[in-house]
Parts: C-alpha cells; sequence; structure tokens
C-alpha cells in the first residue's frame, strides 16, 4: 500500500475523530470513513441482534465485518461518513452497547468487500472459558498518560499483539510474546508469571496494549484472573495512541499493523509504505518488495525458504484468480 497524497497533505492536522476529523474529511480526497469499534457487555440473544444491524449497515451503504457473541461486539466497517456515523448512533441506542468504543480513520479506497454480521462465541477469540472482560478487565490508561507509565521501571510492560504485527513496530522496551495468534496468550502468560514469581515476591505493575483496546482489555481479564492485580492497559490501543500523541513526543517505534487493504498506518494515522505477504502473512516493506524471494501473492523473504510446492502452487492458483480478477474488472473475493 502507498501513502496517498492526501494522507501527505494532512501531515500537521491534529486528529481527534471529532470536528477536526470531519474538517479533514470535507478537505481532503479520502472518499472513506473506516470505524473500528468494540464493547465488552452481556448479549443476551446475539442472534436476535444480527439481522437487524445487518439491515442497519446495508440500508448506509456499509461494508466490513461485525462480530456478535454473548460476551459483547467487534468490528470494522467502512463507507461515506454520514452513513458510519448514522450506525454508531444507531448501535449506540441499543442498551447492550452504550459504551461502544469506536476508533475512527479514513481510507481512500473501501477496505471491504462485503458487508458481514458474524455469530461468534468470543468477539475477540482466547480460547479460555470463564473470562469475563466486561467487569474483571483491568484500569484504562489514556493515551496522554501512557508514556509515563511504561516509563516506570517498575512496569512491566506487553506487547498482546501476533508476532508478525509487532514486527513492523511497538512501544519502546515493550516485550513481545511472539505469538502466532491470541490463543497463544494465556500459555505464554503462565510461563512468563511463572518467571515473574522467581524473581520478586513482589508483584510488579504491569501495562498492555493491542492495535484497537480489544486484545488487551481481555488479557487484563485473563492476568487479573491469574491473581495478578496491578493491570492496565491502553485505553483505544496503538491506534488512539498514534492519533492524539504528537509523534515528537511519542514512544513508538515504527507503524501500527492493520487487518485491512492498508496493512498499516504511523502517526497521525497516515498510511504506510508497506503490503502483504499472502502467505504468511507479515507485512512488506520497500526492501523486502524488492527482493528476489518476493514473489506477490506467493512468498516474500521471511517465507521463501518455508513453504512447500504444494503450498507454493496453491498460492499461485490463488494469485491467477486475483489478476483475473483485476483484469475484468472485478474483485476476487478472497482479497478482503
Amino acid at each position: 500500500m502507498r501513502r496517498s497524497e492526501c494522507a501527505r497533505k494532512r501531515e500537521g492536522l491534529e486528529f481527534h475523530g471529532g470536528s477536526d476529523y470531519m474538517r479533514a474529511m470535507t478537505e481532503s480526497n479520502f472518499s472513506y470513513k473506516v470505524a473500528a469499534l468494540y464493547h465488552f457487555t452481556v448479549v443476551e440473544n446475539p442472534a436476535a441482534l444480527k439481522p437487524e444491524i445487518l439491515a442497519a449497515c446495508e440500508a448506509r451503504g456499509l461494508k466490513g465485518t461485525i462480530l456478535l457473541a454473548p460476551e459483547g461486539i467487534n468490528g470494522t466497517i467502512a463507507g461515506e461518513a454520514d452513513g458510519i456515523d448514522a450506525l454508531i448512533a444507531f448501535l449506540r441506542n441499543l442498551p447492550q452497547f452504550t459504551g461502544l468504543e469506536v476508533k475512527y480513520s479514513d481510507a481512500e479506497d473501501m477496505p471491504f468487500l462485503r458487508m458481514k454480521v458474524r455469530l461468534k462465541k468470543e468477539i475477540v477469540t482466547m480460547g479460555v472459558d470463564g473470562i469475563d472482560a466486561a467487569r474483571a478487565k483491568g484500569e484504562y490508561v489514556d493515551p496522554l498518560d501512557w508514556n509515563a507509565m511504561i516509563a516506570d521501571p517498575d512496569t512491566v510492560v506487553i506487547d498482546t499483539r501476533n508476532a508478525y504485527e509487532v514486527a513492523i513496530g511497538s512501544f519502546e522496551g515493550a516485550i513481545n510474546p511472539d505469538t502466532e495468534t491470541f490463543r497463544d496468550f494465556p500459555g505464554w502468560f503462565d510461563d512468563f508469571s511463572r518467571q515473574l514469581q522467581e524473581k520478586s515476591e513482589k508483584q510488579p505493575k504491569i501495562a498492555m496494549f493491542c492495535t484497537g483496546g480489544i486484545r488487551c482489555e481481555k488479557a487484563t481479564a485473563y492476568v487479573k484472573a491469574q491473581g495478578f492485580d496491578d493491570v492496565h492497559h491502553l485505553k483505544g490501543g496503538i491506534l488512539k495512541y498514534l492519533e492524539n500523541v504528537p509523534e515528537e513526543n511519542s514512544s513508538w517505534n515504527g507503524d501500527c499493523f492493520l487487518f485491512d487493504q492498508r496493512v498499516a498506518v504511523g502517526h497521525g494515522l497516515k498510511e504506510s509504505d508497506y503490503d502483504q505477504c499472502h502467505a504468511c502473512r507479515m507485512p512488506l516493506n520497500t526492501e523486502e518488495r524488492a527482493s528476489q524471494k518476493y514473489v506477490p501473492g506467493e512468498a516474500c523473504p521471511h517465507c521463501y525458504d518455508s513453504r512447500t510446492d504444494e503450498q507454493r502452487e496453491r498460492y499461485r492458483e490463488r494469485q491467477r484468480q486475483v489478476e483475473r480478477a483485476a483484469r475484468e474488472g472485478r474483485q476476487h473475493l478472497g482479497t478482503t
């Protein structure tokens, strides 16, 4: 993905998702407003809500994915600004979602292909029963107070994201669990907590973060369930931090991986110059894309030597379908 001219023009704008956000959208050529939303709460009957929410999204021409589960709602959607605003107002009008957390950004191109509302057991999959993120999570830390917390030498700072996300950016001094999926986090933390206890009988202060706030919110609930009391997490996640903290005051290094076609953003939520390997999911910078081991849709320097011939052929076939769809002026269903 390339950073657009519109993104470059917006540099220096204080960007808070309110009046400044709307002014930026008006003055730029961005076509779509993107909303990343979630809320941990008790949802008695997710199946009954599904058609109502899907109809509300489709009526406003929105695309993306929303997950519904007994523990809450999670999703990312895109569309025209008026449609996004109307949908967020609709959701916050529902008694379950009055506390809905939303982070806004923008995109020159529509980052999603379809609108989907899915029923799930969890809105973010940890695979551990009985974790109550609605009522037993850690304490929020405002983005403007985050630097002071992680600078405290007595604070253990943990990045709860996956290894391929951490690869392109993280906070200074943060511990990388090197997980492949969020399901791996509980096992990693169980091992890590034993190491902490061996080092000191005193419980440390723990601060966690993730992309938009949802994974670290659930992670804090898990950590508290393991007997740790002084547990905190970055409110709104990395995206809220990059939106509100000026680059010159930032403790963030690199870029923030996203789960859509933008691939990554940096300070001010400006789109970064990354593409993504469809074989191993690793984000790729300019140098990696110039490597002889980068084959679009098939392999990259991170996975070139670790894929079987059968896997390579499967990736090649997918890439042929993507290119055929592009020639015919349509999107390939697997691209979003």
